[in-house]
């Protein structure tokens, strides 16, 4: 089963940044960065957090919905967006009509585990600042050009100009989601890309450092059901 795209008519001067929101002092964070975003001409964000999400394909699925903006950008409560042309580098990226997704850190091509990270060729960066006074620089290799085609991005910051249903009917929880939405970009005959960061990154992530989830096995499995004979892992 393929997820459908929606054609609805979507405002191509409109941005919207989308958040699921269990934390509201997090939120407020991460929204004081995303209104300090410079805009380009004629374009206007709006922002939609959604609270109390059954899942994030869910809560995802409803503010898609909700809003008529061609560009949306689904990110984490707990990410700090600093590049503050972040919207113009998007349009920049986006004038490719093959590009479906954008994320700034993911994998070449998934290995079999379906995990992004254990990819053989990872590609982005992204700061992490998961403890006080900690801070690392997850740097992976960089695009030889603006950007670089992958098979998966981390689901931290996900961009996108095509209105594609994120699975809640498979991923009921709030692991793998963003690797099935990728998959069903390239389903679709999208591309899925990284962009070069080497001058500097475009987010910082402040995830608190915790075991997986037990239940991540079971969206990874139910991954593997559903994509696994579509994955063409280095070797």
């Amino acid at each position: 089963m393929m997820t459908e795209q929606l054609t609805r008519p979507l405002d191509a001067h409109k941005v919207a940044f989308i958040t699921c929101v269990n934390d509201a002092h997090w939120y407020d964070e991460c929204r004081l960065y995303l209104e300090a975003l410079h805009l380009p001409a004629g374009m206007t964000a709006e922002y939609l957090p959604v609270r109390g999400a059954a899942s994030m394909c869910a809560g995802y699925n409803e503010a898609m919905m909700r809003s008529e903006a061609k560009y949306k950008v689904y990110l984490h409560q707990d990410t700090l967006v600093v590049n503050k042309r972040l919207v113009a580098d998007l349009l920049a990226i986006f004038a490719d009509a093959a590009i479906g997704a954008v994320g700034v850190i993911g994998c070449r091509s998934l290995p079999r585990s379906g995990v992004w990270w254990d990819g053989l060729r990872t590609y982005g960066r992204v700061l992490h600042a998961c403890e006080p006074e900690s801070v690392v620089d997850s740097h992976c290799r960089e695009p030889e050009g603006a950007y670089q085609a992958v098979e998966a991005v981390d689901g931290l910051f996900i961009a996108t100009q095509v209105d594609l249903r994120w699975r809640e009917d498979l991923f009921t929880g709030w692991h793998l989601y963003d690797t099935s939405e990728c998959m069903e970009m390239q389903r679709h005959g999208y591309e899925v890309v990284v962009p070069n960061q080497a001058k500097d990154f475009w987010c910082i992530h402040c995830p608190k450092e915790k075991p997986l989830a037990a239940s991540y096995k079971k969206y990874q499995k139910i991954f593997l059901q559903e994509y696994g004979a579509e994955l063409h892992p280095e070797v």
